[in-house]
């Protein structure tokens, strides 16, 4: 009988989906520590991203398809995240402390990068995971105010940084260094070698992802910057407007050149909802991201609209997802957040750690 029960659980286990992929948990190798006693199933769900908010639906499949077995009478099942270390370029070693760094970049400024770059750090975190955000763009440091926080860093060794934190994401940014209305005179050196301060100065605390947000374009700074940080892969965040597309694909290629993986492409602005009688209509044009993805054959991550509400949240300190953490935007901005998540957990891990390090002297 027991051996009987076994199988029809296996059976009935090889029915069971990964939420966001589609594709089976057994084959997924997501199913751990099963244990079958008498009509008592317990067993444990470890998913390779964070996805706290699909967790309780996971769990009430994983006991509905079980107890639908004969001869099962309990169900005890433990659904959780656990996030690893993914590879980066080649010569590269990720940081401390640092697990995956994702850039959010565009090809030029005004398509709303930063403004994603801050919620899907926000998503990522409501999502369960422990995230850090890098304003990296110099010239322009934006997240301070986005993110609701200000202030000078502090030194506990006199050495690195500890970042700030504000709606459970660790922040680091050259906007808390410097007076607000200071512009940042610096030559493209001064400014890539600040920004490798910033990264490897700060004392990141035990981070899934540190979400980078890129300054926009790409020039020498965005390319030092791709070739120096040990990236484990690259959002593009574009309009569907045709110049914004034009040079989305430039940054596209230059992360390609230097070995980064494009995670895939945000769409931004995609269409606008009239607030009074909702009415919608594509005021940058239509379905240029997607069509961009099928030309790069990279993933196409979502689109978000062009909404004022978007624009007032970030501008008071308080993005999206923290502002209406249950409105369809935010709900937009997890799927993203989710769909990022897995694409790196797809990605090769990495394995540096495992090897020791090896030192030649002579004798």
């Amino acid at each position: 009988m027991s051996q009987a029960l076994d199988s029809a659980v296996q059976a009935a286990l090889q029915t069971l989906q990964d939420p966001q992929t589609g594709a089976s948990l057994v084959a997924e190798k997501a199913i751990k520590n099963l244990r079958v006693d008498g009509g008592d199933v317990s067993l444990e769900i470890e998913l390779g991203y964070p996805a706290r908010s699909l967790h309780a639906d996971l769990q009430k499949q994983v006991i509905t398809a079980l107890r639908a077995v004969p001869g099962v009478q309990n169900v005890s099942v433990s659904v959780r995240s656990r996030v690893v270390s993914h590879a980066v370029q080649r010569g590269l070693k990720p940081l401390p402390e640092v697990k995956n760094i994702i850039a959010v970049a565009s090809g030029k400024g005004g398509v709303g990068k930063s403004t994603t770059a801050a919620n899907l750090a926000l998503a990522l975190a409501a999502e369960g995971a422990r995230v850090g955000l890098l304003d990296a763009d110099i010239y322009g440091p934006s997240q301070p105010m986005m993110m609701g926080v200000s202030g000078q860093p502090q030194s506990r060794d006199g050495q690195n940084m500890e970042p700030l934190e504000n709606y459970g994401v660790q922040i680091m940014s050259i906007g808390f260094l410097i007076e607000a209305d200071n512009p940042m005179i610096w030559r493209g050196p001064m400014a890539t070698q600040a920004l490798e301060q910033l990264l490897r100065q700060t004392a990141w605390q035990d981070l899934d992802y540190l979400i980078v947000d890129m300054p926009p374009g790409t020039g020498d700074i965005q390319l030092t910057l791709s070739q120096r940080v040990p990236l484990t892969g690259a959002i593009i965040v574009t309009t569907p407007q045709d110049i914004a597309l034009l040079d989305a694909r430039k940054g596209l290629k230059m992360f390609e050149k230097v070995g980064v993986p494009i995670l895939g492409i945000v769409e931004n602005m995609a269409m606008h909802v009239c607030s009074n009688c909702g009415h919608v209509e594509h005021i940058f044009g239509a379905g240029g991201g997607e069509r961009m993805s099928l030309d790069f054959k990279v993933d196409y991550l979502g689109g978000l609209p062009l909404d004022i509400h978007i624009r007032e949240q970030a501008d008071s300190g308080r993005p999206t997802v923290v502002a209406d953490p249950e409105g369809a935007i935010a709900q937009s901005y997890k799927s993203i957040a989710r769909a990022v998540a897995v694409k790196v957990a797809q990605q090769g891990r990495d394995y540096t750690a495992k090897f020791p390090t090896i030192s030649v002297q002579n004798s």
